[in-house]
């Protein structure tokens, strides 16, 4: 028998499926990039129902209900995207259903689901028309290159509060450093020396092996909560399926909200994919990726279906850029992680066992490792340097990476037509400076 006759018919399947030769990749290495992915994401299973809750959902339900959008966006962007995102709730959507809407302004959740399907839907019928590609091919070189960089600043200082290693500072509205000394930042500083230790010896699944450790450090420290059981029978959906209130969501009043979810993740999304498949070799020379508007198509289903099971603003999570760093570069990596997540239905209690702390150093590492990009940007060159830093301080100021993009893309407009040098702005990035200068009037009072 040959020896190509010899390989396992799996490994033949999914080499045809997921076109792994042609990326120069494997089986294993996309394995291992996809539970990397997920571990680094899991953090989540908490954060999303604990938002949603406080604005009064039903926290089984949304626990169900999250888990489910992030296996069905997952496998979605693996067959049909072919790309190592995982695709889940984004903490924005969930902050502005549960926390914005329905604890401060008092519109029931209800009401909010239905503000974040139809932006979903929005996100959709602009995907179908190939608006959303024609603006993300219009965003000048500079700005690409950069918000990488920005978005790796945003996933490193959410590393670092994660860690406790940096706090907000309620008196003077700043960052401040945290406790070294406590066993939640004691925990995050071990994996983050494992992790450095271990990428230093380039050893396999460095950050997976981090993230194991540091979550095993934690246990005899209390970060680390044993569960009772690993298994558990998943909630029901039934408090929260089908209850989206698309009709009373119609309301000329809630417009802003509805912007400000369509252009917030609007534009997390484009820089997602552009920073992580840069990260995993899939843009060209001029920082576009081939065949885009298929990630765009998978995130804009997701969005226009998670709320039916209770869940806003899916999307092509930053924390992909574990499974880019880990070498995931095709669908099998997202593959799996939505096995990884499908399991949670059942063992749930493992995947809440993992400490934030643990996954910090991960984000940590992966974010400064981002910053990278800002080398390949002519700083030298004012009218093009200044809106790439821009960019960079808006995300630190305003926490947001989505926002620092739409930042950074007004401030071009603004300095290339102060500098004179309005001909060399796409006219479709004239047409975009209305609704971004929207956003921001309608970011500052919501």
């Amino acid at each position: 028998m040959s020896h190509s006759q010899s390989q396992p018919s799996t490994g033949g399947i999914l080499q045809r499926i997921f076109k792994l030769h042609e990326r120069n990749t494997n089986v294993r290495t996309e394995t291992l990039a996809g539970i990397t992915g997920f571990l680094a994401a899991a953090y989540l299973l908490v954060v999303i129902p604990g938002l949603l809750a406080a604005g009064g959902m039903d926290k089984g339900a949304v626990t169900t209900g999250t888990i489910l959008v992030f296996v069905f966006s997952s496998l979605l962007m693996a067959f049909y995207g072919n790309l190592p995102f995982i695709v889940g709730p984004g903490i924005g959507g969930s902050v502005l259903v549960g926390i914005t809407l329905a604890s401060n302004d008092g519109i029931g959740w209800q009401i909010g689901l239905g503000i974040a399907c139809w932006s979903g839907i929005l996100f959709f019928l602009l995907t179908v028309l190939g608006l959303r590609e024609v603006v993300t091919r219009s965003v000048p070189q500079s700005i690409k290159l950069g918000l990488t960089a920005s978005i790796g600043l945003f996933v490193a200082v959410l590393g670092f509060r994660n860690a406790g290693l940096v706090l907000a500072n309620a008196k003077n509205n700043s960052f401040m450093l945290g406790d070294f000394t406590s066993p939640a930042a004691l925990v995050a500083l071990s994996g983050l020396l494992i992790a450095i230790a271990l990428q230093a010896r380039r050893f396999p699944g460095a950050i997976l092996w981090a993230i194991l450790i540091a979550t095993a450090i934690g246990i005899p420290l209390g970060v680390t909560k044993l569960p009772a059981s690993p298994f558990a029978m998943p909630s029901s959906l039934e408090p929260v399926f089908g209850h989206v209130d698309l009709v009373g969501a119609i309301n000329i009043a809630f417009l802003p909200y509805l912007f400000v979810f369509f252009a917030a993740e609007f534009f997390s999304t484009m820089g997602t994919t552009l920073a992580v498949g840069g990260k995993a070799g899939l843009l060209d020379e001029h920082g576009n990726m081939k065949n885009i508007n298929r990630p765009f198509v998978v995130d804009s289903i997701a969005a226009a279906l998670g709320p039916i099971v209770g869940i806003p603003a899916a999307t092509a999570l930053i924390e992909s850029s574990a499974s880019a760093e880990a070498g995931g570069k095709t669908g099998l990596t997202a593959l799996a992680a939505a096995v990884m997540f499908l399991l949670m239905l059942l063992f749930t209690p493992i995947a809440l066992m993992i400490p934030k702390e643990a996954t910090a150093p991960a984000l940590i590492l992966i974010g400064l490792s981002m910053f990278s990009g800002l080398r390949k940007v002519d700083l030298d060159n004012f009218t093009e340097g200044l809106p790439v830093l821009m960019m960079v301080m808006i995300t630190l100021i305003a926490n947001s990476f989505g926002t620092g993009i739409a930042g950074g893309l007004l401030f071009y407009i603004i300095v290339k037509v102060l500098a004179g040098k309005w001909k060399e702005i796409p006219f479709s990035l004239y047409v975009l400076a209305v609704p971004l200068g929207y956003y921001f009037a309608t970011l500052v009072k919501h």
